[in-house]
């Protein structure tokens, strides 16, 4: 199980521009620095949207810059018996549920949802744990999705309900994001990586991008979208399974 507080540490210190990992578990066990670090983090989440820009673009690459290898984050194979039967099909049967605060329910299959409007981007994944790799996604943009199924006015957040099943209580892995970040335009439901369907360790049949947020915001093997107004009836109530454990829900970089 991944270390929340080393994560926390990395995250921000990616916050902070990137600085050098060395020496990083001796500051982890300053609860000074681990506090001065969390204050950052909150700073972050108020001011990069404001300095940016809401359609401000994340970095893009060359296809040169590919990573020979994209490294799968979190789980890379879900013990979710509904998931795997999916799997065995090749995800012929899978349809995306998209519902909540909207006028017009839907449920998309793969082929549907490859017929949206899509983008292509070369783009670097930032994980909290300290790694990176870059590649090329494929997926149909969100923002013309949600207008497509009608928020209703008091539409706050994405959520993204997942396959993957965490911890004793096999609670499954869910993640949020604003309606600003929905409607960016690198804001993808990704199904390609490198040209061809996702593999299954990358989220399979479906996973999120959000360029401008660290790795963990990236939802893989996405079953269902809701939109709510509030994540108090949503888990743990803060808005994404990592986040209830104690992360940040805005992890800009």
């Amino acid at each position: 199980m991944p270390n929340p507080e080393r994560r926390r540490l990395v995250k921000s210190l990616l916050i902070l521009g990137g600085a050098a990992l060395g020496g990083c578990d001796r500051l982890s066990r300053s609860d000074r620095f681990v506090r001065f670090l969390e204050s950052a983090e909150h700073l972050n989440g108020t001011l990069q949207p404001a300095l940016t820009g809401p359609g401000a673009l994340a970095r893009e690459y060359t296809a040169a810059d590919i990573s020979p290898v994209f490294r799968a984050n979190g789980q890379t194979d879900p013990d979710n018996p509904a998931y795997r039967q999916l799997a065995q099909n090749r995800f012929a049967d899978y349809q995306l549920q998209i519902g909540g605060l909207v006028n017009k329910p839907q449920r998309l299959s793969l082929a549907e949802l490859r017929a949206l409007p899509a983008r292509t981007q070369i783009t670097r994944h930032d994980c909290v744990e300290g790694w990176s790799a870059i590649g090329q996604w494929t997926g149909a943009r969100l923002g013309p999705l949600l207008e497509r199924v009608q928020p209703q006015p008091n539409a706050r957040y994405v959520v993204f309900h997942c396959a993957d099943l965490w911890g004793r209580a096999q609670t499954p892995y869910y993640e949020s994001i604003g309606m600003e970040d929905a409607h960016h335009p690198q804001t993808l439901l990704a199904y390609d990586l490198n040209g061809t369907p996702l593999p299954i360790a990358n989220g399979a049949p479906l996973r999120l991008r959000v360029e401008r947020q660290l790795g963990y915001k990236m939802a893989k093997y996405i079953m269902a979208i809701e939109l709510v107004e509030s994540f108090a009836q949503i888990q743990g109530g803060k808005g994404g399974y990592w986040e209830d454990r104690g992360y940040e829900w805005y992890a800009g970089i």
